[in-house]
């Protein structure tokens, strides 16, 4: 889960943004507040991940307040106003939202919160890396989870994840999906594919059999795949 504070002075801001918030099942909203001075209290007493940060308000505005803080979460800027960009990315900040704030531009600027959260967690640590992703289905992000699905199939700008249960089509690049996946548990084996290292259950050559399905292997990837086979022993050394 992803701890999220917001900070603004309008109170119709607040309530949108935390009603995007709601929306994501991997966020959870710790608190809000209507200035800057009270936000920086409750970053100091709780453990907060992201920050959806308001520029203009009163006393201290949200750059002063960024500059005045010294253990900085990831922070989305939100204004009215564009003239702040510019300073905006000086400071770090995952992304600058302007006013008033689509929930498809929200969930663009997650995208970007996600790629900046670490993609692997050393073994000798105890954490069990994650065992599902969350996707873009439409207006909704869904759980997939990646012990059911089979393979990826990419078209343009959007996806299809054939799972056991059903096909879900989703509106991101398969570069961007294959980045969240486990190379442990998945490789990608054409411009075109993904596929599921357990779910496949025959080797056909230039082929491989997910079910009744055979996905082609192209020349880009062959090498990196015969090395997994190889290492595998799949074909049985031969």
């Amino acid at each position: 889960m992803i701890n999220c504070l917001i900070v603004d002075d309008e109170p119709l801001a607040r309530n949108l943004l935390s009603d995007y918030v709601r929306k994501v099942p991997y966020l959870n909203l710790v608190s809000t507040a209507e200035n800057a001075i009270s936000a920086m209290s409750i970053l100091r007493e709780n453990d907060i991940d992201l920050l959806l940060l308001d520029i203009q308000m009163p006393e201290l505005t949200g750059i002063n307040m960024l500059k005045a803080i010294q253990k900085k979460p990831m922070v989305i800027l939100t204004t009215a106003y564009s003239e702040y960009a510019l300073e905006s990315y000086d400071l770090d900040v995952v992304d600058y939202l302007l006013k008033p704030v689509t929930f498809e531009r929200f969930l663009k600027a997650l995208e970007k919160v996600n790629q900046r959260l670490p993609k692997e967690v050393p073994a000798s640590s105890g954490v069990e890396l994650p065992s599902f992703v969350f996707v873009k289905d439409g207006t909704k992000l869904v759980k997939v989870i990646l012990g059911d699905i089979l393979y990826v199939e990419g078209l343009k700008d959007y996806v299809t994840i054939h799972t056991k249960q059903q096909k879900i089509v989703s509106l991101q690049r398969l570069k961007t999906l294959e980045e969240q996946l486990p190379p442990e548990q998945f490789i990608r084996i054409h411009n075109s594919f993904i596929v599921s290292l357990s779910a496949i259950s025959a080797i056909h050559r230039n082929e491989v059999q997910v079910g009744t399905i055979r996905l082609p292997v192209s020349e880009s990837y062959k090498k990196g795949f015969k090395e997994w086979v190889d290492k595998n022993q799949l074909l049985g050394g031969g």
